[in-house]
């Protein structure tokens, strides 16, 4: 349901705008913030809600899962992404299996990346430390937020990452640029652990 939001919005996004990339990606935005606000409340209470193989990461790191669930955590994020790609594709009347010819690459988009993943762990980290119950609102607004000051658009996910790569669309991104995407955003996931070990504590956390 997120990846089939991610790239459906953005076909209907580029489709409506007239040519307005601005619009767009607004919409392109929009649509992602809210499918995420829902998931996360939905599923949270289920699974912990991992739609991100860079979330399931530093909750093995932390001790939340062994490692055989994270394992079983990403392939499902990942064969589950694909299909919501394929069902965005026939939604829209796309063919079902296409690469994206999309380069997203350079310095510059690579910190965006690292800047988005470390950004979206933290929030992660720390709010379901100091308030779990405002989770789901935190990292839907921190991910619309950072659609628009991060210079990759927040991708701050390997599964997704993998998924844009199968779509040709206005949220795609070329295969050649998967491997240093996923390099940056699981490093930057292992920063937001180490960092969120120093800021928040036992002593940090309140009732929900």
């Amino acid at each position: 349901m997120l990846f089939a939001s991610v790239i459906g919005s953005g076909i209907m996004a580029e489709r409506l705008a007239g040519g307005n990339v601005a619009i767009a990606l607004l919409g392109n935005t929009l649509a992602t913030g809210a499918i995420l606000f829902v998931l996360v409340t939905m599923l949270g209470p289920v699974s912990g809600a991992h739609l991100n193989p860079a979330v399931t990461l530093v909750m093995r790191l932390r001790g939340h899962l062994s490692t055989r669930m994270a394992i079983a955590y990403v392939g499902a994020q990942i064969v589950g992404g694909i299909a919501g790609v394929w069902i965005a594709h026939l939604m829209f009347d796309l063919p079902v299996i296409e690469l994206s010819s999309k380069i997203r690459s350079g310095s510059g988009q690579l910190l965006g990346e690292a800047v988005a993943t470390f950004g979206l762990l933290l929030t992660i980290i720390g709010t379901t430390r100091v308030r779990p119950s405002a989770t789901p609102a935190s990292v839907a607004l921190f991910i619309t937020a950072a659609y628009w000051f991060t210079s990759s658009t927040s991708f701050a996910n390997p599964a997704i990452t993998v998924a844009r790569s199968l779509s040709d669309t206005f949220a795609g991104i070329a295969p050649a640029c998967v491997p240093a995407f996923v390099a940056v955003q699981l490093l930057a996931a292992i920063a937001a652990h180490l960092v969120g070990n120093t800021l928040f504590t036992e002593n940090h956390a309140v009732p929900a």
